[in-house]
């Protein structure tokens, strides 16, 4: 430990000898997420970079310096959210929000609101539904959807984004009735006396949803924007978007070029395509702000849906075992070009069976222990059996602590107890020298970070249910949490020498809390807001005024 700590105080005098910054903050309690140096009173930054981490900086401050008196606060590196969809948070504060909706009636309230707003045949749309939080838990008919919009066609995605509720009009236009078959990967749900109730799983979910037209790029960027500045407020310096097209990335790099993406972004296309092939052409494209190094595959739907790939029967609906989307080959397929071209794999996988899949195909590309740093996306259920496979061939176990905290309140009922022992099951994998790379999947779950660190370190939901937390064996220290949401989140994208950590020559993405979430009562964590967020060392956001920059 004394030598980490001399080595740490060496690199500052290296670094920082002779220079003056651009700003310091002091007075502060910096968590750095750097072993040989965990605590820290201030902090100095110069061109974008951290100058110096220590205890007394006054030789870095000069007569340009900026200079925050952080007044005791906590400062930590600016935190990773490993798994978002950008464009999907800035649409979603833009059309219905239903995810407190506490009945089918109330969302039938809603889509009846906004269709008195709409003109005849604009498509209605909204996110966030969620049928094990109402009455009989059952999945709704269209038929309510059709009584409250009957001129409008209406399309509801479901809390996790692998189900959508539509009416009438909805599958008129499209053309789906009673005799349309299921497509492969997906699911039409019908009643017992075989009428189609307006509920579409997984890929189903395409044969209306590719009639809705398009963003315009105006739009794309638009939403793009209002998602990015969403999470500088809540303190994400970097996300990785899982699962984009031509169009997004070209946003993306529209927003950087105009100087208006205030976070880095690391970018995953979605799946197989025209878009695949020309990057495996061209190899990936690296920068401060945005990169393109992944590809995001989907093995299988979501466990609320029942959409979820088990090796054995759902608990709750003997005979279905789920969704497999991806077989073994086609994941194979894709690990060997990537492995070829220097491209990482992300693959969604909730269900035991879609994990056992895609770790086999991992290990038929990779051999062994390797540096591809190949991922899981969610990783919900794994068979006992298969978390050595994790270690094995160096895969990366991309979870979403607010995922357990959702799910936990119908997880047994769908998979029953002996399966849930294995699920979510953070410390196993840590155990299992397995790196957590953690996330929200927003807009799937809320985007502030807090509640996931809440998650991780409690197993709870927001009212401290249960009291000892949800299989609490699998609960994450305050510190291994802390690091999951940086230096894990930034080792799953190829960047900890860059970022993740506050140390001198890393970029400069950090926060000022409200609260010190390291020592405060896990309660008060729920209510920690962010007060500064600088990225590069530029301040994007400020609670109670503007950035740099601003009006």
């Amino acid at each position: 430990m004394l030598l980490r700590l001399l080595a740490g105080l060496l690199c500052i005098v290296a670094i920082s000898a002779g220079q003056t910054a651009d700003l310091v903050v002091t007075g502060a309690r910096v968590y750095t997420v750097n072993p040989a140096q965990p605590t820290a009173s201030a902090i100095a930054v110069k061109d974008g970079r951290i100058l110096a981490v220590g205890d007394n900086l006054q030789a870095q401050i000069g007569p340009a310096t900026q200079v925050i008196d952080a007044a005791g606060a906590a400062v930590i590196p600016g935190l990773i959210d490993s798994h978002v969809h950008l464009a999907g948070l800035g649409q979603a504060l833009e059309i219905l929000d239903l995810r407190e909706a506490s009945s089918i009636d109330e969302v039938a309230r809603q889509v009846r609101e906004a269709a008195a707003e709409a003109q005849p045949g604009e498509w209605i749309r909204g996110r966030g539904w969620d049928q094990t939080r109402w009455p009989g838990k059952e999945f709704p008919d269209r038929n309510y959807l059709s009584e409250a919009a009957p001129n409008n066609p209406v399309y509801l995605t479901r809390v996790d984004g692998h189900a959508a509720w539509v009416n009438g009009k909805a599958l008129e236009m499209a053309g789906v009735d009673e005799k349309s078959p299921h497509p492969q990967g997906g699911r039409i749900i019908r009643n017992p006396e075989g009428t189609i109730t307006g509920i579409l799983i997984d890929r189903a979910m395409g044969l209306v949803s590719r009639h809705i037209p398009d963003a315009t790029q105006a739009q794309l960027e638009r939403r793009l924007k209002i998602a990015a500045e969403e999470c500088a407020r809540l303190g994400l310096t970097s996300v990785h978007d899982a699962g984009v097209g031509r169009s997004t990335i070209e946003a993306y790099k529209a927003l950087e070029a105009r100087g208006e993406l205030p976070i880095r972004s690391y970018l995953m296309i979605g799946g197989e395509g025209d878009l695949w092939r020309e990057y495996l052409a061209k190899g990936p494209e690296l920068g401060e702000r945005i990169t393109v190094r992944s590809i995001k595959l989907v093995a299988d739907g979501a466990m609320g849906s029942r959409g979820a790939a088990l090796i054995e029967a759902y608990a709750d609906d003997s005979g279905n075992q789920g969704l497999v989307i991806l077989q073994k080959d086609d994941v194979l397929r894709v690990a060997r070009q990537a492995t070829e071209k220097g491209f990482q794999v992300a693959t969604h996988a909730i269900g035991d069976l879609a994990n056992r899949l895609a770790l086999q195909a991992y290990g038929e590309a990779l051999g062994g222990a390797n540096d591809q740093r190949f991922r899981i996306e969610h990783a919900q259920i794994v068979h006992p059996d298969d978390f050595p496979l994790f270690k094995q061939f160096s895969v990366i176990a991309s979870v979403q602590a607010t995922h357990a905290t959702s799910d936990m309140r119908w997880a047994e009922d769908r998979i029953g107890p002996q399966r849930a022992i294995g699920s979510y099951a953070w410390r196993t994998f840590l155990d299992t020298g397995v790196r957590i790379a953690n996330g929200s999947d927003f807009p799937v779950e809320h985007p502030n970070p807090m509640l996931g660190f809440h998650a991780a370190i409690t197993r709870q939901d927001g009212k401290g249910w249960p009291k000892e937390g949800w299989y609490p064996s699998q609960k994450l220290t305050r510190e291994e949490a802390l690091k999951s949401w940086t230096l894990d989140g930034a080792y799953a994208a190829f960047e900890e020498k860059q970022k993740g950590s506050l140390q001198p020559g890393k970029l400069a993405d950090f926060l000022v809390l409200s609260r010190d979430i390291m020592e405060v009562e896990p309660a008060e964590i729920l209510g920690t807001t962010v007060r500064m967020t600088f990225v590069g060392g530029k301040l994007v956001y400020r609670a109670g005024g503007p950035a740099e920059g601003g009006d």
